[in-house]
């Protein structure tokens, strides 16, 4: 077989995977002895498992997660609370499949963005489309978006987004045009695509933040009754430990 007219072939498919296989192969003297269709086989899975990693590396491009955050690092044994149990459900994927919601609550540095960008993480894996966002930044895009006549074409894409997490939920005070924009966003995920939110304040504190009993009640429904809640606690894990004096 000649070698580079094989390449150039492979490159002209498309088959980028099969053409870096292809090249290792042929000087690894261990595969010689292989039947053509076990050798195939071995190119057939180096070229899926590099268009799944190219989707896969595209997917966290798109998503913009604030932390580079992996299932495999969550440290399970810091006090802060965490359902070990609820959590592992929630990286199954089934909620987001399901199109329901997820509210992770704590006191500041428990890690509660951490968390949401490793659901976002394994959301990807799992060929979701996902959308980090904190929401004060959200807010100021769609003022800006509203102003030169794309508010239409970013709602449109934040709701075809399948995991949207916002990020910082509470941290400052929601206006009339915040309420306006966040009911629309909700409206039109509610029971199609997952909305993740994390938030200092408690559940209780969120109807009172939004400051209008309509839009409060509104938003809050579409956003909890189907919502899976994770609440945290305890010490910042960002404090430096505490050196024994000499």
């Amino acid at each position: 077989m000649l070698t580079h007219p094989t390449l150039d072939l492979l490159t002209q498919l498309g088959l980028t995977g099969m053409a870096e296989a292809f090249k290792s192969l042929a000087d690894n003297e261990e595969v010689h002895g292989l039947a053509h269709a076990e050798w195939l086989a071995l190119l057939l899975d180096h070229e899926a498992t590099w268009r799944n990693n190219r989707r896969l590396a595209l997917r966290l491009r798109k998503a913009k997660l604030r932390h580079h955050a992996v299932p495999e690092d969550i440290d399970y044994r810091a006090p802060r609370g965490l359902d070990r149990r609820l959590f592992d459900m929630l990286l199954k994927g089934d909620w987001i499949k399901n199109h329901e919601n997820c509210a992770i609550v704590g006191p500041t540095g428990v890690g509660k963005s951490w968390l949401g960008c490793a659901l976002g993480h394994k959301a990807c894996r799992d060929n979701h489309s996902v959308l980090y966002t904190r929401l004060p930044r959200l807010f100021e895009e769609l003022d800006l978006a509203r102003g030169d006549g794309r508010l239409t074409s970013r709602m449109r894409s934040i709701a075809a987004v399948e995991l949207l997490i916002l990020d910082d939920w509470g941290l400052q005070a929601i206006d009339a045009n915040a309420r306006h924009h966040l009911l629309e966003i909700l409206e039109e995920r509610y029971g199609r695509r997952s909305t993740l939110v994390t938030s200092q304040l408690p559940i209780a504190k969120w109807h009172e933040l939004i400051n209008d009993p309509t839009y409060a009640d509104a938003i809050l429904d579409r956003l909890l009754h189907n919502a899976h809640r994770l609440e945290l606690n305890g010490e910042s894990m960002r404090r430096p430990p505490v050196l024994p004096r000499p």
